[in-house]
């Protein structure tokens, strides 16, 4: 067998397509909630080069990059290096991916909101959460202001009704 018929131009890797063109780590991250810090910490564990390109890996490789990333008891890895450490149901960290991490963080948003804490009544009224200024920013589109025109053209309308009377 030659090696341009075993390149996959699509890698399938925790229920997503990734692009077997794409460096190693470039398209793990691709992943939602694997960054390029995390992809690179797997790659080195797992001793392989982040260089080469995610269609030329074998099925066992991808596996165990899958493996790798879905089961964090495995993995020998600090907790910090988690997207979800300190888990309020079982306390342990692990690494949400996709869909899952969507929903879990929807779901943190709404326990702050029912609980009435700080940041939960900020999630509320669509303001900044993390202490950020909201003096000029952070307007969402709302009209802040009164445009000027606005003024301008109504003064004269009634300006120019008075002087009809």
């Amino acid at each position: 067998m030659s090696e341009a018929s075993e390149f996959r131009h699509l890698v399938r890797i925790s229920g997503r397509d990734l692009d077997g063109g794409k460096k190693l780590i470039v398209a793990l991250s691709d992943l939602k909630g694997v960054g390029y810090n995390f992809a690179n910490v797997i790659t080195t564990n797992l001793s392989l080069d982040p260089r080469v390109r995610l269609g030329t890996l074998s099925e066992d490789q991808v596996k165990q990059i899958e493996d790798a990333i879905t089961s964090t008891s495995k993995s020998a890895l600090p907790k910090w290096y988690y997207n979800r450490r300190n888990d309020p149901e079982t306390g342990e960290a692990r690494q949400l991916l996709g869909s899952d991490l969507d929903f879990i963080q929807k779901n943190d948003i709404e326990e702050e909101k029912n609980i009435q804490s700080w940041k939960g009544v900020r999630h509320g009224l669509g303001l900044k959460v993390r202490g950020q200024r909201t003096r000029t920013t952070g307007r969402k589109g709302r009209t802040v202001g009164v445009r000027k025109a606005t003024l301008v053209a109504a003064a004269k309308a009634a300006a120019a009704k008075k002087e009809e009377k």
